[in-house]
């Protein structure tokens, strides 16, 4: 028997890792060693981008894609597909709308609608093998621009290229390279922020474990740039996958002489170290970030000076995202003309989006700039699940807004969506739906932010909390009118007066609800909630003509609120009901259901 040279691909990223990836890797190999099947080659790899479909695996160079794999398949993907080039169906991506299997990873639409640049290499190399990023052109952006380019011509570059950076806020990252560079000071130094804290965001873990060299690359064109000599790449301690990557990444750059003294004979000494920050969302601003390094409490200062001018220790600083370092050598490989002509004219190349909630395909897009709404949602997320209706995308974490239904087809970049009240941020997208209560999502991002606040300022330390205290006054329906213009107010005063970012950006999930969903407040001041979210506005009841009598309910019930005899329909006591959902998750007739007050 003929059997093909194959390599098959395993994410073995974060997301496939928390779903037994290892098991399904540890069989493939085994079976693979007792089958001596030579011609195939297992190799682990970085995200693939789709990662509800985990754990999967790319065969190439079939670039078949089987998914939401375990152990007990692989001996059939081994047989069908490997010994009798038999594509495995029922393991392949089914698209939830049209129910048919699609076994080729370009035909799904989640990733032949999309453009990956800063993207590239997740998903495709051993994140762990130097000599994998090597083989496809690593390392060489950085000896081009030591031997071919003086380091203004490279800030040039980088401006001409329109990059704006991808941690939040935007700025023209050539720009910011610019400012720091003209400090006159034999000491200066580069940071990559990769502290990421938003709920639901994960695209600077992902590209940590899966593309570390990029980002290591992006750093020392940055350094020589500038006129620096050392780096920091701030790292939260609970990204251990790409804590542990990025480590033996730097280890084998050094090896390499990619890192250290004298980089590809040209003079330039430059190195990295990286510093675990201890999971403070406020150490994501810049000057918070800073203090952590330096072993000080994580607390934002005013500026002016700004980073550029006095940064860690004191010294001209120069601090970009994850993804913005990681696109620097992308942007040089392929021109920064042509990446100037990907995108808007407000900002140019790609996006990368967590794109989360209440969508059929979650995962990890990268997008030019430009792109709709419509078409992350319902193009490359494949629409709401269970035919529920989009209500809403959160976008931005907690600094971001909600962007309502009747904006669906507004172009994302930063000028657009800051004009809605929201902000591009890092790239988080949650997806809501119909269930969605907005008071109870404004409450939630309020809580975090309030909690996450370092309160070394008056309007971040007690705003945020007057600001949870009147919504939860909604929830608990007794809130009165007024208390929506009151807390408008309030969210008004906190966003002008705090000293940073953190502070600054906390009320947009507040304002942006009351802006487009002033109807749900309305509704929690007359004693309901439209979702049937809110636990004081509902109240729990029983269907007589479903309920068969099964008294699963009732056994399950902490509080002992439900009664009825077996086999004849039960009862609720909204008296003494806690509404914790139980008895609904615990019914097999779905005789249980929410209403409101």
């Amino acid at each position: 028997m003929i059997i093909k040279p194959r390599e098959l691909w395993i994410c073995r990223s974060t997301g496939c890792n928390s779903l037994n990836a290892k098991a399904v890797h540890d069989e493939l190999v085994k079976q693979i060693k007792e089958r001596r099947l030579t011609q195939i080659e297992v190799k682990k790899v970085g995200c693939m981008g789709l990662c509800q479909c985990g754990p999967s695996i790319l065969i190439q160079p079939d670039n078949v894609y089987y998914v939401h794999l375990k152990p007990k398949h692989i001996p059939e993907i081994i047989e069908k597909h490997l010994l009798k080039d038999q594509i495995v169906q029922h393991l392949a991506y089914l698209n939830q709308e049209t129910e048919e299997f699609i076994p080729n990873k370009e035909n799904i639409p989640y990733y032949n609608r999309q453009r990956k640049i800063t993207l590239k290499n997740s998903g495709t190399i051993d994140p762990e093998n130097i000599d994998e990023y090597i083989r496809i052109g690593g390392y060489e952006n950085i000896e081009k621009c030591l031997k071919k380019y003086k380091p203004s011509e490279v800030i040039q570059i980088i401006k001409n290229s329109r990059l704006r950076g991808r941690g939040g806020a935007g700025f023209p990252t050539g720009l910011k390279w610019e400012l720091c560079a003209k400090e006159i000071n034999d000491t200066k130094y580069v940071i990559c922020n990769g502290d990421e804290g938003d709920p639901g965001a994960f695209m600077d873990d992902i590209l940590m474990e899966s593309d570390p060299h990029s980002v290591i690359e992006g750093m020392c064109v940055g350094g020589y740039a500038i006129g620096a000599h050392q780096g920091y790449i701030y790292i939260r301690a609970e990204y251990a996958l790409a804590i542990k990557r990025f480590d033996i990444a730097l280890k084998q750059a050094r090896m390499k002489g990619f890192l250290g003294r004298n980089i590809h004979g040209s003079g330039f000494d430059f190195d990295i170290q990286l510093k675990k920050g201890a999971g403070a969302f406020v150490c994501g601003e810049e000057t918070a970030l800073m203090a952590s390094i330096e072993g000080k409490r994580g607390t934002p200062r005013p500026r002016p000076p700004f980073p550029a001018q006095s940064g860690l220790w004191g010294k001209p600083t120069n601090i970009n995202n994850v993804k913005t370092w990681a696109t620097i050598p992308h942007i040089l490989s392929m021109g920064a003309d042509s990446y100037s002509k990907i995108g808007t004219e407000d900002a140019s190349g790609t996006i990368i989006l967590a794109l989360t909630g209440k969508i059929n395909n979650s995962g990890l897009v990268e997008i030019p700039m430009g792109t709709t709404i419509r078409e992350v949602v319902f193009d490359i997320g494949g629409g709401i699940p269970h035919g529920k209706k989009f209500k809403a995308i959160q976008i931005g974490g907690p600094s971001g807004g909600c962007i309502p239904a009747e904006h669906l087809d507004t172009v994302m970049d930063y000028k657009n969506l800051t004009s809605l009240g929201a902000i591009m941020g890092s790239g988080g997208v949650i997806v809501l739906d119909e269930d969605t209560c907005m008071v109870d999502l404004a409450h939630y991002f309020i809580t975090f932010t309030q909690r996450e606040s370092c309160g070394k300022c008056a309007p971040c330390r007690i705003g945020t909390l007057k600001m949870l205290n009147l919504l939860t006054k909604f929830k608990n329906g007794v809130a009165k009118m007024e208390d929506i213009d009151e807390l408008e107010h309030l969210a008004d005063i906190v966003k002008k007066t705090s000293l940073c970012g953190l502070g600054q950006t906390a009320p947009n999930p507040v304002l942006t609800t009351i802006r487009y969903f002033r109807d749900e407040y309305e509704a929690h001041v007359n004693g309901s909630c439209p979702a049937l979210v809110c636990k004081d506005l509902i109240r729990y009841e029983i269907i007589p003509t479903k309920c068969v009598g099964c008294q699963f309910c009732a056994k399950n019930c902490p509080v002992h609120a439900i009664s009825g005899e077996i086999k004849q329909a039960h009862m609720i006591d909204s008296n003494l009901c806690i509404r914790c959902g139980l008895c609904v998750v615990q019914c097999p007739s779905d005789a249980i259901r929410k209403v409101g007050m």
